[in-house]
């Protein structure tokens, strides 16, 4: 088609990120909490519809300085992680580096942004090749690295030695993504942001309950943020996600129950998975579990057809699935029908 030549070679060479939404009774798939904050859309009455947010999130970044341990000027707020993951790019280019497998939108938007992509295969135990980052570190000279962790879709925390000899390895920004963070017993890097200048942190509040908000943050030193900041778009985050957002964190004692409720339920998962003959779970600090079972793509579609989505991430790591920490009942739905699939795989 005449449009497909109009459009610029690197985008069309983009395989697009795919969040397709499928009818199912238990949903598995996109690492979404089982748990919301309903109540906190009462502070939606308030809005002034014709008039547009506080472009600073100035109340939201206060309260999030106060969680986290920082001053206001060294958060960034965007319309999710991805939005930020554009603003970095946009801001430092390429190349961009990151583990493999991860979060797909590393590589996707560094293509968008037409920067060079290198990913580098885990190792063993899906821990980072720290040699070979070191020495594509020092050969490809990247201006960002991402790190997930812990990561998607393997579920685990990279060593904390190993991330900080990345850091020391370069002369570009290392992102260390903690969407998964507050599922973990590893300490956040967001402490650390002062004694590693080039050191961005990046959470989110979708994992928590808040998805349907999209807000995502940077934290880092304040050079690094007014950087980034010129290129974020005016008015990015809504007067509604803004204000939700302000309520639900009212209540952290709630935040932290459905946190931990989480990490319980995702402990008898794993061993429910464990026990089961043909699957084998890896070892998680995320709200997910990945698993690997003989020919996934079958029992994936055989899991759907009985109304239960999961991830199929045999693409990216062989042989394997990824199923979401659900509530109690979600998760033994799941647990019964994957039974009676393996009994006929």
């Amino acid at each position: 088609m005449i449009i497909r030549r109009l459009v610029k070679k690197n985008i069309r060479m983009i395989k697009p990120y795919q969040a397709t939404e499928l009818e199912c009774r238990v949903k598995l798939d996109a690492n979404e909490s089982p748990y919301g904050f309903g109540e906190a859309l009462a502070a939606a009455e308030g809005i002034e519809t014709n008039r547009y947010p506080d472009p600073e999130a100035g109340e939201l970044r206060k309260t999030l300085a106060g969680m986290w341990g920082v001053r206001e000027s060294n958060i960034l707020h965007g319309n999710g992680s991805d939005e930020l993951i554009y603003y970095l790019v946009a801001v430092f280019g390429g190349p961009v580096m990151y583990p493999r497998p991860t979060f797909s939108m590393y590589g996707i938007i560094a293509g968008i942004m037409n920067e060079e992509a290198a990913g580098v295969p885990l190792g063993k135990g899906f821990q980072l090749n720290t040699g070979r980052m070191v020495k594509e570190i020092r050969e490809k000279k990247p201006r960002l690295i991402f790190l997930s962790s812990p990561n998607n879709p393997t579920g685990n925390c990279f060593e904390r030695d190993s991330i900080i000899k990345l850091i020391k390895a370069g002369k570009g920004i290392v992102v260390v993504d903690e969407a998964y963070q507050p599922f973990s017993s590893q300490q956040s890097f967001v402490k650390l942001i002062k004694e590693y200048p080039r050191l961005v942190v990046m959470r989110t509040l979708s994992k928590v309950g808040l998805a349907a908000l999209r807000s995502g943050f940077i934290v880092a030193q304040k050079d690094i943020i007014d950087e980034v900041n010129k290129a974020r778009l005016p008015f990015n985050v809504n007067s509604l996600s803004q204000a939700v957002a302000m309520q639900a964190l009212g209540n952290r004692r709630k935040f932290q129950d459905f946190v931990n409720a989480v990490v319980e339920e995702r402990h008898l998962l794993f061993d429910s998975l464990d026990r089961l003959e043909g699957v084998q779970p890896f070892p998680t600090d995320a709200n997910f579990i990945l698993f690997r079972v003989n020919n996934a793509e079958k029992v994936y579609k055989m899991l759907l057809a009985r109304g239960v989505l999961v991830r199929n991430v045999s693409d990216a790591v062989k042989g394997c699935l990824r199923v979401t920490v659900g509530r109690p009942e979600e998760n033994r739905i799941f647990v019964n029908e994957l039974s009676k699939i393996l009994k006929r795989v």
